[in-house]
């Protein structure tokens, strides 16, 4: 596989609360390979959840053998925290931080884009599916 599009959400229900990741994985011509929601618990904050998320991406990635991906996230957090414009002060983000530029390392090229939450409704609604099956 050369190249994936990925589209990467996280929900959490209360912040900290019940949380959820949405993930879709597209190639390159625009089929779904994938779909990924799973329950992450309970006292998520929705950062670790859009981290998580990420996270999920990239492994998805190295198991379908990509070269390159464009992942592409709403939480302008955790975009700007991964491009160095936004400081990261959590230790758990930190830890999260560093586990995504190791998964980097298995890519010829990572782009990690920040869109509106319009564009990204797919993985929002399977972050929430994933609360939801969890009642």
């Amino acid at each position: 596989m050369e190249r994936l599009t990925i589209y990467v959400d996280g929900a959490s229900r209360g912040n900290p609360g019940r949380a959820g990741v949405g993930v879709i994985i597209y190639d390159e011509k625009k089929n779904i390979l994938k779909k990924i929601r799973q329950y992450l618990g309970e006292k998520t904050t929705n950062n670790v959840a859009e981290y998580v998320a990420l996270i999920y991406a990239l492994q998805e990635g190295l198991i379908l053998q990509a070269k390159r991906l464009t992942v592409y996230s709403d939480s302008e957090l955790v975009v700007k925290q991964l491009e160095g414009s936004y400081r990261i002060k959590n230790e758990l983000l930190k830890i999260f931080f560093k586990q995504i530029e190791h998964l980097r390392e298995g890519f010829e090229e990572v782009k990690i884009k920040h869109i509106d939450r319009e564009e990204n409704k797919e993985a929002d609604k399977l972050a929430n599916q994933a609360i939801d099956m969890s009642l």
